[in-house]
């Protein structure tokens, strides 16, 4: 009975806030207000609030929490350790399968874009020449070799 009144209370306390905030010209702010306002006079008039009441003071709802809480814990411990060995033994097994099954018989490459973009015709296309890079005037032309290697070595 007590709870019902303080959260009558409280809704009642917000919702002045929030006509207040109206006032001052601050409509979204006050609807925000109004809304946190409603929330325990809904709670109130639903019954949450009783059975939260009735469930605070059972010893049998605390022993239940306390069940719960084990269960949780179990479940996030054996999940932890599933992580950190890397899966179940099934998907470990399998992994293992597959990685002596790719070192006994590894998968052929794929074409190389040269070769799938012959013409049907039979004749061979040649590619485009590119402008040899002049060569830079300043020393600085060791400073990005390493990354003219990699673009070439990509055809870019």
């Amino acid at each position: 009975m007590i709870a019902e009144t303080v959260c009558s209370a409280v809704a009642a306390a917000g919702l002045g806030i929030a006509v207040v905030t109206a006032y001052r010209k601050r409509f979204l702010a006050a609807a925000r207000i109004a809304a946190y306002a409603l929330v325990p006079l809904g709670l109130v008039m639903t019954g949450v609030v009783d059975w939260i009441a009735d469930t605070a003071f059972s010893p049998t709802a605390w022993a239940g929490f306390v069940v719960l809480g084990g269960a949780w814990a179990l479940f996030a411990t054996t999940r932890a350790v599933e992580r950190r060995r890397g899966g179940t033994r099934k998907e470990r097994r399998a992994a293992a399968r597959s990685a002596r099954a790719e070192a006994v018989a590894p998968a052929a490459s794929a074409p190389t874009l040269g070769q799938a973009s012959r013409p049907a015709s039979g004749q061979a296309s040649r590619p485009a020449s590119r402008p040899a890079a002049a060569p830079r005037a300043t020393g600085g032309s060791d400073d990005f070799s390493d990354i003219e290697a990699i673009l070439k070595k990509h055809g870019i």
